[in-house]
């Protein structure tokens, strides 16, 4: 094979190693995280409770309470979402194959360490068939947030039909916000507004 051969080969030899390897996931999330950089893909923030008087806030998905969530962690002890009632919850719904869930991933771990705990929940739930691949993806990259596996179909408003897909809850179960497809949630707006949202706990 000569030079102009080869070079002709190259690019597609390289594209189809990335796209019916492994390697697919870490590079197109990698690219997909630099798409995230621009700032164009920003999520919407969530909103509080209306104070009385004002004109009601329209639920964007209804309340997540009563609905059961059953969750397992990733030490195999079962829960449920509702446990978490009285703060803000950040439920992501992703899986280590989906490029857009690990471009998004660093900036939702970012956020996470910048919260307090006690007022704001994160529930990272993966839809891994095989447990093991999400705790990988986890050790490789040092992520520390909560990681659950749903123990049971999931109850609207979490049966999305893609991934990855946010749903913010404030402290009394409503809906503030929803976000399907990868997104920026580091941003100062984003987090303040989680912030907010906590404070109106009653």
């Amino acid at each position: 094979m000569n030079r102009k051969t080869l070079s002709q080969w190259l690019p597609l030899a390289l594209f189809a190693l990335i796209l019916f390897t492994p390697l697919r996931t870490p590079v197109l999330g990698f690219l997909q995280r630099g798409l995230l950089a621009t700032g164009l893909w920003k999520a919407d923030v969530p909103v509080a409770a209306a104070p009385p008087g004002a004109a009601p806030v329209v639920p964007t998905g209804g309340a997540a309470y009563p609905h059961n969530l059953p969750l397992t962690t990733l030490d195999g002890k079962r829960t449920n979402l509702s446990e978490l009632k009285g703060k803000v919850v950040f439920v992501n719904l992703w899986a280590s194959w989906c490029p857009p869930c690990v471009a998004e991933m660093p900036g939702i771990h970012a956020l996470y360490k910048k919260l307090n705990p006690k007022k704001v929940a994160f529930v990272m739930i993966s839809l891994d068939e095989n447990p093991a691949k999400a705790q990988g993806l986890l050790k490789r990259q040092g992520y520390t947030f909560p990681v659950y596996f749903p123990a049971g179909p999931l109850p609207s408003p979490f049966d999305s039909n893609s991934i990855p897909s946010t749903v913010i809850l404030a402290p009394d179960g409503q809906v503030a916000a929803r976000h399907d497809g990868m997104a920026d949630y580091d941003t100062p707006e984003f987090k303040t507004a989680l912030e907010k949202l906590a404070a109106s706990a009653h």
